[in-house]
């Protein structure tokens, strides 16, 4: 960023975008003030990330138009976007991880040499930084800095370049509440000083109240609301998002009481880089209780649920299920009652090709209703039995025969959950279960978890999200480095200090 750059200012009159007979954006208008901190809401689906790529060149909207600094601008790739100053930070890390963050950011620059003078670039750097408001270790390569880090250095890199207007698109997903209050305090820095222009998207109505000057909601591919931030409640934005469509509640919780269902002890496996050791020493999940576990993207969450799923060999420890060894073939899973809800479940508990049916029918296609084995599929039964589940849990699907992947996002887990909540559940194992699912679909995943806790599951829930690990849970452990370093009751736990076990501050 320049000396004394400008922010500047971005107005999308009338923008609609449409594929055939379908319109993702129906003469939506925003106007994102200059210097100012815009959070952009709707569920999925409702034409956020539409509009932004408008914004930004990636699509050509059918109708409409985009002003900068209140002059018409024609923007027909990322390119002329960048050439206005108009960046974006996205969900996911794109440095490398490899190279440091000093190098990061000089490749990135389009006039960067083949051959670097590093002197000279040095020098350049050097005065970039004495302008920001925070600083790094430029020397370090990126894959040694904490996830805060990394996406500080992303934001960095789009102000080195020049940029005046930047898209946020859920930056703050993989960080701490610490890191995230950090990383968001600084770009609203930058606006308030009338250097830089956020458009922020995300789900999280604390940020909203926290950071933002002002709100527009879009629903359904149109406007629906806007104002300030500071005037709106979290009611009315849900109602702005949502319409009249009811939110599913959570049932009362029930208390605690029985014993453990889950015990992991001493279990140890390689990390997916053979050079790393996951070590869980002591983890327990009784009856009616949900075991919140948080952690960092990357600290050895995916390979602890690997082990629980039967994908990852043990070296040491055991794990029992109600006292007997449990090492998760498929037959001790039905036996034991034991249920597994992975992340993103069309790609890892689907098959995307299969009907509606078929895929509901993925664990009891082989046995009759009293559990005994057969090798004739009842595809009457099969067809009865998913007509049932589809109703109960109110899966939308064009017919059971259709492609399982042609569901929403939320009605894909819809039906993954009745699959798996589908008669006594004892353990229910699930990883986070609301990634990329809209509000209503949230909420209903959530008020399904809390009753199969409150029917006498045990709840092993691996989330990203603090927001809903505090929400869901009984009680929660810290994963870092691939053990576990903290546990809390959720009803004492403390945000920050959950945050500074995460990023290893504590």
């Amino acid at each position: 960023m320049s000396a004394g750059a400008r922010a500047a200012e971005v107005e999308a009159i009338g923008m609609s975008m449409r594929f055939g007979r379908f319109v993702a954006l129906d003469d939506v208008s925003i106007k994102v003030a200059a210097g100012s901190f815009h959070a952009l809401l709707g569920e999925n689906g409702a034409g956020k990330s539409t509009l932004v790529k408008c914004i930004m060149g990636y699509q050509r909207p059918s109708a409409g138009q985009l002003l900068v600094d209140g002059r018409e601008a024609a923007i027909g790739d990322p390119r002329d976007a960048a050439a206005l100053g108009l960046g974006m930070v996205y969900q996911h890390f794109t440095v490398a991880p490899s190279l440091t963050a000093a190098e990061n950011l000089a490749i990135a620059r389009r006039d960067a040499p083949g051959i670097l003078d590093w002197a000279a670039e040095r020098a350049r750097l050097a005065d970039f930084m004495a302008r920001m408001p925070f600083k790094l270790p430029l020397d370090l390569p990126t894959r040694a800095l904490s996830a805060g880090e990394r996406q500080k250095l992303e934001i960095l890199k789009q102000l080195y370049l020049g940029r005046r207007f930047l898209v946020l698109d859920e930056p703050t997903s993989v960080l701490t509440p610490d890191e995230a209050d950090e990383a968001l305090g600084l770009v609203r820095a930058l606006t308030r000083e009338g250097s830089l222009t956020a458009l922020m998207i995300t789900h999280k109505f604390d940020e909203v109240s926290s950071f933002a000057d002002e709100v527009t909601v879009l629903r359904r591919g149109r406007r629906v609301g806007s104002g300030k931030a500071s005037e709106l409640a979290r009611d009315e934005l849900a109602r702005m998002m949502m319409g009249d469509q009811p939110l599913a509640r959570p049932d009362d919780r029930a208390p605690v009481g029985g014993g453990a269902v889950l015990e992991v002890l001493g279990a140890e496996a390689p990390d997916r880089t053979g050079t790393k050791t996951i070590r869980i020493d002591d983890v327990a999940v009784r009856e009616g209780e949900i075991v919140g576990v948080a952690g960092v993207s990357g600290n050895g969450q995916r390979e602890f649920l690997e082990i629980l799923a039967g994908q990852r060999a043990l070296s040491a420890g055991e794990i029992r299920v109600r006292g007997a060894p449990y090492r998760a073939t498929r037959a001790e899973m039905r036996r034991m009652a034991v249920r597994f809800l992975p992340e993103e479940p069309l790609r890892n508990a689907c098959a995307p090709r299969m009907s509606v049916m078929e895929n509901l029918a993925f664990r009891t296609f082989d046995v009759d209703a009293g559990g005994r084995r057969r090798f004739l599929l009842d595809r009457a039964a099969i067809r009865e039995r998913a007509r049932v589940l589809v109703e109960r849990f109110g899966v939308k699907a064009p017919s059971l025969d259709a492609p399982i992947s042609t569901l929403s996002g939320g009605n894909v887990q819809r039906a993954a959950l009745a699959r798996e909540l589908d008669g006594d559940v004892a353990l229910l194992i699930v990883a986070n279960p609301c990634f990329g699912l809209d509000f209503s679909a949230v909420a209903e995943v959530r008020a399904r978890i809390v009753r199969a806790r409150n029917r006498g599951a045990a709840v092993l829930l691996v989330s990203e999200d603090l927001d809903e690990l505090l929400e869901l849970s009984d009680s929660i452990v810290v994963m870092r480095d691939g053990a576990i370093v903290h546990r809390t009751p959720a009803a004492d736990a403390d945000v920050h200090e959950i945050g500074r076990h995460m990023a290893g501050a504590e």
